[in-house]
């Protein structure tokens, strides 16, 4: 039984990993130091749906292909952290002690606009570092912002259809979104 649950992690993992490379590399809207693009919404989605640890391996490694496919590969290590961290502490703050989580609940709200805070200053930190001072860093802070806005309305509307369909029992092994 163990190995089904490992295989299937592993499956729904590369999956969500995947679908989140793709939708940041198919919408790409340029702003100081990067681009915008919808792949956050999916690793809110990842942490939500599928769970903790899905959502933090496939928000880490889908993010940081899609830097190193688009050419920003300066970015890929920064971008595997700071996404992994996004969904951690969105993990953390969404489930609930007996291992569930729910879309509209008030924890998931606040998990999700804590993720986008996160994502804000650890790309505004990293493009500081990366390009030589604060000035650099704090030239991307309003596009991020309005990303991390965007992202979080494209979550709750894919994740209000998402449980229309039922997705959430397809998804992880208990139908809690714990996997």
């Amino acid at each position: 039984m163990k190995a089904n649950h490992s295989a299937r992690f592993l499956c729904v993992t590369a999956l969500m990993a995947a679908l989140i490379c793709v939708m940041t590399m198919v919408v790409q809207i340029p702003i100081p130091l990067g681009y915008a693009h919808l792949g956050d919404a999916f690793i809110l989605l990842a942490v939500l749906f599928v769970g903790k640890r899905s959502g933090i391996w496939a928000g880490g490694i889908g993010s940081a292909l899609a830097d190193l496919l688009t050419g920003f590969t300066a970015w890929v290590v920064p971008t595997f952290v700071i996404k992994s961290l996004m969904a951690l502490l969105v993990g953390r703050i969404a489930y609930r002690k007996d291992g569930t989580c729910t879309l509209f609940s008030a924890r998931a709200v606040i998990a999700c606009a804590a993720g986008m805070v996160w994502m804000v200053a650890g790309y505004t930190i990293a493009g500081a570092a990366l390009y030589g001072g604060w000035a650099q860093g704090l030239a991307s802070t309003p596009g991020l912002a309005v990303k991390g806005v965007l992202n979080l309305a494209v979550c709750y509307g894919a994740g209000s259809l998402f449980e229309k369909a039922k997705l959430r029992p397809l998804l992880t092994m208990t139908g809690k979104g714990n996997v």
